[in-house]
Parts: C-alpha cells; sequence; structure tokens
C-alpha cells in the first residue's frame, strides 16, 4: 500500500476552559480518513508528534493531547477530568472519523482503559504496559498539594476509586542512580488490599475491541501480570482480548520505525532497546488491525481471545512519586 502523503499541526479545545482545556498535535492523511485514534502519553504528559506522524502514514488520523500539566489543567496526575479526553474524540469525530480508538501507553493505557468502559462509542483500545488497577495520584492537583493521596481521575466530577502508595518502601539502588519502582507498586497492593476490588478497572464492562501489550521486564510496575489480569476478566466475561507479550522487554515497547526511547534519569525501565523493538513489531498487525478495524479483502481476524508470545532470548520514593518521568 502506498504511503499516503500527511497533513500535520497543532490542535486545541474550544474555550480551552475547564475539563475541556487541552492542546494538542494532529497528523492524518492528506485525503482524510474514516478511523481516528487518541494517542496518549505516560506520566511525562508529552504530546506524542512522532507516534501520531507513524500512524497518520498507516491511514489513521491521529490526535494527541497535552491532558495534564498545561493550561486550565491539574499540574499533576491528580483528579484529571477523564471528560478532558471526551471532549478529543468528540473532535476527532467532527473531523470524519467513524472509527474511534485510543492508543495509550502506561498512566496514558491506564486513562484508555476507563475511557473505554465510561464513554459510549469507542471502537478499540491499545493499552501499552497497562495497569489493571486505578492508583494514586503521581504529582500535585489543583491545590498544589501532592498529599494526602487522591485518585488520578474524576467522572462527573467524582474521584474514581483507587489505589494509595504504601509508606515504608526504599529504593535498592544506590543514592542518585536511576531507581525501578516496581517494588513499591506491588508493596502497595499488599498493604492495602482493602481496595484493590473497588480500584480494579472493569474492561469487563467495556464494549470496545482491547489489545493489550506488556514486557516481563517492566521495572516501573509489573504491567504484565496486570494485561494478564485484564485479559483474564475479558475472557471471563466471554470478551475478546488479544494479549502480546515478550519476557525480556521493559516498560516503553517501540513501534516499527519510532527510535530508541530516550534515556533516564530518574527511573529504570527494563528492557532493552531490541527487545522493547521486537515486542513492538509482534504487536504491530494486531494494533494496526485494532486500529483501522476490518478491510476489504483482509480476511477474518485471528481468534482474539489468544495470546501472542515473542520469542525472547534473555532477559527516594517521596521524590518519585511526585516527579513525572520525561522519558515516557
Amino acid at each position: 500500500m502506498p504511503v499516503p502523503d500527511i497533513v500535520e499541526g497543532g490542535a486545541d479545545a474550544a474555550g480551552g476552559r475547564g475539563a475541556d482545556a487541552w492542546t494538542g498535535f494532529r497528523a492524518a492523511p492528506a485525503h482524510g480518513s474514516d478511523a481516528g485514534v487518541l494517542v496518549l502519553s505516560g506520566s511525562s504528559g508529552r504530546i506524542e508528534e512522532e507516534r501520531c506522524r507513524l500512524l497518520a502514514r498507516e491511514g489513521l488520523a491521529a490526535l494527541s493531547i497535552r491532558w495534564f500539566g498545561g493550561p486550565g489543567q491539574p499540574p499533576g496526575i491528580c483528579e484529571v477530568p477523564l471528560e478532558t479526553f471526551g471532549s478529543a474524540l468528540d473532535r476527532l469525530r467532527a473531523e470524519g472519523a467513524r472509527r474511534i480508538s485510543v492508543l495509550g501507553v502506561s498512566k496514558g493505557a491506564e486513562a484508555a482503559l476507563h475511557l473505554s468502559v465510561l464513554q459510549p462509542g469507542i471502537d478499540a483500545v491499545v493499552a501499552l504496559s497497562p495497569t489493571s488497577l486505578t492508583w494514586a495520584n503521581i504529582g500535585p492537583g489543583r491545590d498544589g498539594s501532592t498529599t494526602p493521596h487522591r485518585s488520578s481521575w474524576t467522572w462527573r466530577g467524582q474521584p474514581l476509586p483507587f489505589v494509595p502508595y504504601g509508606t515504608g518502601w526504599t529504593a535498592s539502588e544506590p543514592a542518585g542512580a536511576p531507581v525501578s519502582v516496581l517494588g513499591w507498586y506491588e508493596q502497595s497492593v499488599r498493604a492495602r488490599p482493602d481496595r484493590v476490588t473497588a480500584a480494579a478497572i472493569p474492561v469487563e464492562r467495556s464494549a470496545a475491541e482491547l489489545v493489550l501489550v506488556a514486557g516481563g521486564d517492566d521495572l516501573m510496575w509489573p504491567s504484565l501480570r496486570y494485561a494478564r489480569e485484564l485479559a483474564a476478566r475479558r475472557r471471563a466475561a466471554g470478551l475478546p482480548v488479544r494479549l502480546v507479550t515478550r519476557a525480556d522487554a521493559g516498560h516503553r515497547p517501540r513501534l516499527p520505525s519510532e527510535g530508541i526511547a530516550p534515556a533516564s534519569g530518574t527511573f529504570r525501565h527494563g528492557g532493552s532497546p531490541a527487545a522493547d523493538a521486537a515486542l513492538g513489531a509482534a504487536a504491530w498487525p494486531h494494533i494496526r488491525r485494532a486500529l483501522l478495524g476490518p478491510r476489504p479483502g483482509t480476511g477474518p481476524a485471528a481468534p482474539a481471545t489468544c495470546q501472542d508470545s515473542a520469542s525472547a532470548t534473555g532477559q527516594d520514593p517521596a521524590s518519585a512519586a511526585a516527579g513525572q518521568d520525561s522519558s515516557k
């Protein structure tokens, strides 16, 4: 298939106030597209221009937005209104998209999964390095305070149930070195088992097609375990799900033609450039199919209840919680 010419440029929400406040970047085929995708970063909050261009070359209208830290928004991932994303989805529809999807990584995947449950009209969600739980805030809310812990998200003005971060956890790395916070998330679940059931993201209530992508060497949070929990909920409800994994990949799978993820001076993400790229390559056909939808002459999709495992060849807490990871 020939690569289409693409058009790109900035985008923002009309009015720029309240839950609708966002700025962003849009890339789309020059001839337009009937398939639109909202692209969400992780805790960096950055606008994913490179990923939008990649998706536009595949025939999608791709929009990425800043969903915290901008004008009129919470400065951290703290009680972010999920309606913010709804207005971005409306923008895609207004520009002609009939198939609507959300692709998110890490905290963006957390938001994407919630949207698939709460927002009608989402056809597919691709969750890279997802969580199966709603977590407490990362950084300050509108009041400028990071503590006490609050939910990362609100819906219709009400905070979603969440798991707070445990106390007493310390990183094992030397002072000043990048840290893995995987153990902190694991300890937080052990410390507050009473919060887990209510905080579970109810993907069994989502009508969207779901693709999960997770590496077994994720050192940020146990995304492969979370992805398996999400997949189990879907299967128990008789709903389709696709899970693509690789044992030696980390927190940042890379899609074909994307460059190596930038190094972080704050966090250890696990994996390696080769393994992260291999996981993205294995997931790519399923991601494209989910985002673009059925196409004439492509034949039926493979059964969506199976797991694809790519071949593998090997394998201070307070400031970490308050800070965003600029490399995600």
